[in-house]
């Protein structure tokens, strides 16, 4: 009995960031982490993002387990970007490349960097069950980074290095997650 794959739908969603959209993909891009390409120069042996930042407008690339978060020039207008992004992912897709060649010089960081003190693995663990979930809803990442003196540094990536709320969030809810959870926890920054 042959089987046939379904048909590649990609769908564009807003993210809290207006400058950043999520795009869809009913297929799984990468098992874990994400792979961030924060300019052109990042890109360089990734065909996914390469081809996007072909588009002048487009600032930066974040691919997540099945999305890819485009971020867009400050004025730049998504009207005129949206299809032409959805149709460079959907050529890539149905081509058969690889998009994301090893050594691409994408930065996969999981959470799994750092450490492995016990508060160490008690961050990540919560980072990964809680927050990473959470925030890739809306198109971003954020990764372990450090903790050392009662401070937990993290890294933004996708729709919320560049969001207008990114403070709050790391401030209100990450933050307060983990010092509710791990009395160690004193503040959380973004490097």
């Amino acid at each position: 009995m042959e089987t046939t794959e379904k048909p590649i739908e990609i769908r564009a969603e807003i993210t809290p960031n207006p400058n950043t959209l999520k795009f869809n993909v009913n297929r799984i891009l990468i098992e874990a982490g994400s792979l961030n390409f924060p300019d052109k120069e990042k890109a360089k042996g990734a065909t996914l993002p390469e081809a996007l930042f072909e588009n002048e407008n487009v600032l930066g690339v974040m691919v997540g387990r099945d999305f890819v978060t485009v971020t867009k020039l400050p004025g730049a207008n998504w009207n005129l970007m949206v299809e032409p992004v959805i149709a460079t992912l959907k050529k890539l897709f149905e081509s058969g490349k690889i998009v994301f060649p090893q050594g691409s010089g994408a930065s996969t960081e999981a959470v799994s960097q750092g450490g492995n003190s016990e508060i160490e693995k008690k961050i990540r663990k919560i980072l990964d069950e809680e927050i990473r979930p959470a925030v890739a809803m809306d198109g971003g990442d954020i990764t372990f980074h450090g903790f050392s003196d009662g401070i937990v540094t993290l890294h933004l990536q996708g729709s919320c290095s560049t969001c207008p709320s990114s403070i709050m969030t790391l401030k209100m809810g990450v933050e307060n997650r983990l010092k509710s959870l791990i009395p160690e926890v004193r503040e959380v920054i973004q490097v």
